[in-house]
Parts: C-alpha cells; sequence; structure tokens
C-alpha cells in the first residue's frame, strides 16, 4: 500500500483503524511514534472534524516513544459495553454497569498507565467477541486456534469472515488515500 499523499497520522487511522473508522467495529487501538507525528493536534483535529460522524480519539497511555491511541465510535462503543456479558466481564476489572461511557474510558486509561500488566479487558472496548477475550485472558494469550485482528479461541469460521470485511474496510481507505484524498474526504466528513 502506497499512500503517499497523506500525513503519516491519517496513513495510520486508514491502516489500522479503518473498521471503526467505516463503522463496522466500536473502536481499534493504534500505537504511535511519538517522534512521527504531532499526535495532540492530529487527535484534536481529528475530533473536530470527526464529531459529525460520533468518531474520537482518545489517548489512553504514552511512555517516552510511543503513545496508545484509541479511536471509537461513541454509539458503537457504548451499545456495545451495555451488553449484559460484557458488562458483567468489565465490572471483574473496576468498571460498573452505571459508568457513563467516558469515566469507563477514564478507567480502561487508569489501567492501561498502571504498566504492571496490560489490561487484557481492552478486547471488550475493540468489539472482540466475549468468548475470545475470556479465553485469552485465560490461557494469557497462548492456545488459540487462529491469530488475526485478535486471537481466536471460539468460532474460527466467524472470526475469518470478520477478518475478511475487516481487510476490505482497510483496503478501501488506503485506496482512497492512494487516490489523493485525505482521510477526512475518505470518509466524507466536512
Amino acid at each position: 500500500m502506497i499512500l503517499a499523499n497523506c500525513s503519516e497520522f491519517e496513513r495510520t487511522l486508514a491502516l489500522h483503524s479503518a473498521p471503526a473508522l467505516l463503522g463496522i467495529k466500536p473502536a481499534c487501538l493504534m500505537s504511535l511514534d511519538r517522534a512521527q507525528a504531532d499526535i495532540y493536534n492530529n487527535a484534536q483535529f481529528f475530533n473536530q472534524k470527526a464529531v459529525s460522524r460520533g468518531l474520537k480519539i482518545k489517548i489512553l497511555c504514552e511512555c517516552n516513544s510511543r503513545c496508545l491511541m484509541l479511536l471509537y465510535s461513541e454509539k458503537l462503543l457504548e451499545k456495545h459495553l451495555r451488553n449484559n456479558e460484557c458488562a458483567a466481564l468489565l465490572e471483574k476489572y473496576g468498571y460498573s454497569r452505571s459508568m457513563p461511557l467516558g469515566q469507563c474510558l477514564e478507567r480502561l486509561a487508569e489501567r492501561c498507565a498502571q504498566g504492571s500488566d496490560f489490561p487484557h479487558e481492552i478486547g471488550v472496548f475493540l468489539g472482540y467477541p466475549l468468548e475470545d477475550v475470556v479465553g485469552f485472558i485465560k490461557n494469557k494469550g497462548c492456545g488459540y486456534k487462529l491469530c488475526g485482528y485478535w486471537k481466536v479461541y471460539g468460532d474460527v469460521n466467524d472470526a475469518s469472515r470478520i477478518f475478511k470485511r475487516y481487510d476490505k474496510c482497510r483496503a478501501f481507505l488506503c485506496n482512497r488515500l492512494n487516490e489523493g484524498m485525505n482521510i477526512y474526504q475518505a470518509l466524507r466528513i466536512s
């Protein structure tokens, strides 16, 4: 994928967040090199432009060299986190069912910043099948059936179909950027 006519930040969005940008996934996670992009200004600009689509970027944590960002659809993520099974799992990690989305994201950011162990419940925020999130936590990332956008412990056929849909989203956005559009033009965000 060439993607020469767009910023590094836009390239990262297209490559790593296309399914969330196109509305088929509640959120995507990106790790950016702090030296390569003006992360705060780019994230702020994105949030201003994409508010009409209900898309936002939240910086979860950062270290000397990297910045971990969550790009999410407010509507899709809120609905996903309110699912009874998802909410029950998140309660085990200090989230409550009554927390608004903003507080859930703050709790996730706190857990990311703690640094001792990565908060693997993040798979719930990313819209991974609950069976796979639980399988990953239980098996400590080992013994999976398939590895793609996430490690699959449950339905391999369903996960493979989802992976293909995500690939199509990435190809679509990357093609638009290769045609000379910026990410906002590609998403029809004015």
